[in-house]
């Protein structure tokens, strides 16, 4: 049974992270993208003006790689972000996910600061967001509720057990969620999508996650935000002594994972589609990963402060995105996104040390 104060925890948490987000320096390690630079294309021989950013992935055609990667949800002050996110996702042609629908779930009377994703994007691929955990105690019907909320086009099945660690009221139990997703997938029609969430995800699991029926993997790697150190910061304002002893155990493990780059590289060796996401901060980052093979490339908290402002905001913000990715295209004589995966690089440093000579991920230098 869940309580009526479960119910107002789990939607002032949300109100929390998204303060914490949109606030402070949630940042950690490194993603590897540094260690990776296109070979410069000076005689590029294609039309900047007709750069075509257009892909495909699980059987939609996208206006542009770029996909707006889960963010909030779940508290009333979330609706008005998720209706710039949504309108957004809405006037260019691309992807969004909404954050954690426990919250909704849990209090029906949440659904609205999720279901006007649906009214702002008539038209989008979105991605509903159900965590593991949940999955495991509720079932299929819960993922089927979540979809419903939001007329989904796929259900991101999140893995967020470094946060869970964290957290004294987190979920320490992850026995039976590799189960669970498997009855998932074969539950419904609906695609699934595992998801982490900031902590990467190997090829190891990703095999696993395939093996039980799942359509795509969101790898979510290590560099970009970092729950433990959003668990800290939210610790941190408190001053008991079991906050001080949570806020120390999250910065201790607030550069914990694979890095994004390392990552997509493993999850790419088993022929899944990918959404490359975790710490992509501009277009280049979001052209090395297609480069490398990602389907989509996922961002978050670039947009987040964009979208607490205005959806003027928001577009300028996505505009300058495809304005970056548009000029690494062109540098590097890609017209198309399927001329970008055959465009030269090199990989050096730690990246390269940790991919390893061996990984079948082709490095073109």
């Amino acid at each position: 049974m869940i309580t009526k104060d479960k119910k107002r925890f789990t939607s002032s948490r949300k109100l929390d992270h998204l303060r914490i987000c949109a606030e402070e320096d949630v940042e950690r390690g490194d993603t590897g993208f540094s260690d990776i630079r296109f070979v410069h294309n000076a005689l590029p021989e294609c039309d900047m003006a007709a750069i075509d950013r257009r892909t495909r992935f699980l059987s939609r055609t996208f206006a542009s790689p770029l996909f707006i990667s889960a963010m909030t949800g779940g508290h009333p002050d979330s609706v008005t972000v998720n209706e710039r996110l949504a309108r957004a996702a809405q006037r260019h042609g691309i992807g969004m996910g909404v954050g954690s629908q426990r919250a909704a779930l849990e209090d029906p009377a949440l659904e609205t600061t999720f279901s006007v994703v649906r009214k702002e994007a008539p038209d989008a691929f979105l991605v509903a967001n159900l965590g593991a955990v949940q999955l495991r105690e509720h079932g299929a019907g819960w993922a089927e509720r979540a979809i419903e909320m939001i007329d989904a086009d796929a259900i991101a099945i999140h893995l967020n057990f470094l946060q869970e660690a964290i957290q004294p009221e987190g979920d320490h139990n992850a026995a039976g969620c590799l189960d669970a997703i498997r009855d998932l997938c074969l539950d419904i029609r609906t695609p699934v999508i595992v998801k982490e969430t900031g902590s990467g995800i190997s090829a190891g699991t990703a095999k696993a996650c395939l093996g039980a029926g799942v359509a795509a993997i969101d790898i979510a790697g290590a560099g970009g935000t970092s729950w433990a150190a959003v668990e800290s910061l939210r610790a941190g304002r408190n001053r008991s002594t079991a906050s001080r002893q949570k806020q120390a155990l999250g910065e201790t493990f607030a550069d914990w994972g694979i890095p994004t780059v390392v990552s997509l590289c493993e999850v790419l060796t088993t022929g899944a589609p990918v959404i490359a996401s975790g710490g992509i901060r501009s277009g280049i980052d979001a052209a090395k990963a297609l480069a490398l093979g990602a389907d989509l490339t996922g961002i978050a908290l670039p947009l987040l402060k964009p979208a607490l402002e205005s959806d003027t905001a928001l577009d300028r913000a996505i505009d300058a995105f495809h304005r970056q990715l548009d000029i690494a295209m062109f540098l590097t004589g890609s017209a198309r996104i399927a001329d970008l995966r055959k465009a030269r690089m090199f990989v050096t440093g730690r990246t390269r040390q940790m991919i390893g000579k061996d990984n079948p991920v082709r490095i073109r230098n």
